[in-house]
């Protein structure tokens, strides 16, 4: 049993492992989670390393197994969450039969991942503070995907052939506060027809036309 006060560090020897059994596995996904309650409840600086054990009806010695500090695991949090974002969005974009449908997918995907997982925004918000190399890998991959899927959709000949970077973030900015006004703030708005209204702007905005 670590007897290490709940908020101490941990020696930088102590490397945070991907778990080889599924129990060690189990256990950091019990971890991950309290984490987001915890740190989504009370915010980073209020919550310490014994809230999250606690929650996750883990030892705080086996916390240090899997995390050198607080600091260590609400990184990771932020990166899990991504993570989360990705494979719930993902299967949707591969299925849509176009590029424009592939990003009303995403949209509906997004919305309906943040009504399940509110807690989300005052995370990654806090992080771009405590974690900001997390918080900028968050945004800068969400947009290098929707500049993939945008770049793979003008090669195909149904987007204009200029669309990329700038384009993309305007779609993650779109969605981000799309997500935060539907899925968080409002618990019964139409979001069929707001996606709909979404998908119609990136519409008129991105699809090819002749002459171009």
């Amino acid at each position: 049993m670590n007897d290490r006060p709940a908020d101490a560090e941990a020696p930088q020897s102590e490397v945070a492992r991907t778990p080889r059994t599924a129990r060690g596995r189990k256990t950091l996904r019990a971890l991950l989670d309290a984490a987001a309650e915890e740190f989504g409840a009370k915010g980073f600086h209020a919550t310490g390393i014994t809230d999250i054990t606690r929650r996750a009806g883990v030892a705080l010695g086996s916390f240090y197994t899997y995390f050198p500090s607080k600091e260590d695991i609400f990184r990771a949090l932020v990166t899990d969450m991504s993570a989360q974002v990705r494979e719930a969005v993902g299967p949707h974009v591969k299925a849509a039969p176009g590029a424009l449908e592939g990003e009303r997918e995403a949209l509906a995907a997004f919305l309906r991942f943040v009504s399940r997982q509110q807690l989300i925004y005052r995370i990654i918000d806090e992080a771009e503070f405590v974690a900001p190399d997390a918080y900028a890998e968050h945004y800068r991959s969400t947009a290098a995907r929707i500049a993939e899927r945008l770049q793979a959709g003008a090669a195909r000949g149904e987007l204009r052939e200029d669309v990329g970077e700038a384009e993309a973030w305007a779609i993650v900015g779109m969605n981000v506060f799309l997500g935060l006004r539907y899925g968080v703030w409002e618990k019964d708005a139409d979001l069929d027809g707001i996606i709909d209204r979404a998908n119609r702007l990136l519409a008129d905005g991105l699809r090819r036309r002749d002459g171009d």
